[in-house]
């Protein structure tokens, strides 16, 4: 090999490895259909969307998991160890109706929040107790259920009548 053609190389070699060709790289842009950007939930692999609860004029925010199939509604927060302080999910209803969940397999008391037509909290099951099959039900037809670390909706002031907002 000519030393013309080694030097052709590695001019080669360079530029392909220069800030400028990763930065052009880069700048290409993604499918419309990406789901570059899209949060997932590391244990889960559940979509993550941001929620605001309005309790006496202060908007708390939290990151939920979006529960939104049969199988992941089943799930829910079965086997899980831990839950942020500004973490949660939410399960989703198609339509209106009344809800009603139990504590199977899940090893953390949580508060359980239904959320009615009007985006307003129906009313709140607070620190479940774990593992229990007891029925905790909703007041009225749900939109939503809203699972929070146990404890928290009253360390923040959440109460019923209170506004819930979230990115469908």
């Amino acid at each position: 090999m000519s030393t013309k053609m080694i030097g052709l190389l590695a001019a080669l070699v360079v530029a392909a490895c220069s800030p400028q060709a990763d930065a052009q790289a880069s700048a290409t842009p993604a499918p419309a259909n990406s789901e570059i950007g899209s949060a997932i939930h590391p244990v889960s692999g559940l979509r993550v969307t941001p929620l605001t609860i309005t309790a006496a004029g202060q908007v708390h925010s939290f990151d939920v998991e979006v529960a939104a199939t049969d199988e992941e509604q089943a799930q829910g927060y079965m086997f899980r160890t831990e839950i942020g302080d500004f973490e949660g999910m939410i399960f989703p209803s198609k339509t209106p109706q009344l809800r009603s969940f139990w504590m199977k397999n899940t090893p953390l008391p949580l508060d359980i929040i239904y959320i009615g037509v009007d985006s307003r909290i129906l009313n709140i099951h607070a620190m479940t107790t774990p593992y229990s099959l007891e029925s905790y039900a909703s007041d009225g037809p749900a939109i939503a259920v809203l699972e929070l670390r146990g404890g928290r909706a009253e360390e923040l002031g959440i109460e019923p009548g209170d506004l819930v907002q979230w990115e469908e």
